[in-house]
């Protein structure tokens, strides 16, 4: 898919989920989603080519221009929305799913400094993730979760949850949920 059709089609979703988004124009060229997430598909095709220090370059260049800082080893997903972005950061090794909505100060962090190994988080499809959330180390945040404002996850989310707090709690959770004692 080239890559205006690709912009086309993530505007559209952001003009589909964002009330306040108005029209395509401004969601192509005003949304820093958009310019973020667009330099991190140019980043990625040279991080994978070997080229890391370019690849590196472009990233550090649209986290200086959009706040969002995404590591070109990172895997994203279609249609994922970062509303207002500032202060958004995703790992080297995080991997994020389909149509996932990340608000404005959450970081997808590793923990430790062991090189080749997965150190960051997995977010499946369809999942919230509310201001300033941290969610750190290789955990797994299930489809169709809802991560609350301010959580520090530390440990796997099961799908179909809503979780809040620091240390992060379920506080909702669907039909296939098994409670688990600590």
């Amino acid at each position: 898919m080239s890559f205006f059709k690709k912009r086309i089609l993530e505007a559209k979703y952001i003009l589909k989920n964002d009330p306040a988004c108005k029209n395509l124009f401004e969601a192509m060229f005003l949304y820093p989603s958009i310019k973020a997430i667009m330099s991190h598909h140019r980043a990625k095709y040279f991080y994978k080519k070997g080229y890391t220090t370019l690849a590196r370059w472009i990233s550090q260049r649209a986290r200086h221009k959009t706040g969002i800082e995404i590591h070109p080893g990172a895997t994203i997903g279609e249609n994922v929305f970062i509303d207002h972005g500032a202060g958004v950061v995703i790992g080297e090794t995080a991997i994020v799913g389909d149509r996932v909505t990340i608000y404005h100060g959450v970081t997808l962090g590793g923990t430790g400094k062991v090189k080749n190994r997965k150190r960051h988080p997995t977010i499946e499809h369809d999942v919230i993730i509310g201001t300033g959330a941290t969610i750190l180390g290789d955990v797994i945040i299930g489809s169709h979760c809802k991560i609350g404002a301010g959580a520090l996850v530390l440990h796997d989310i099961p799908a179909d949850t809503t979780a809040v707090g620091m240390p992060v709690r379920i506080i909702e959770h669907g039909p296939d949920y098994v409670f688990e004692e600590d």
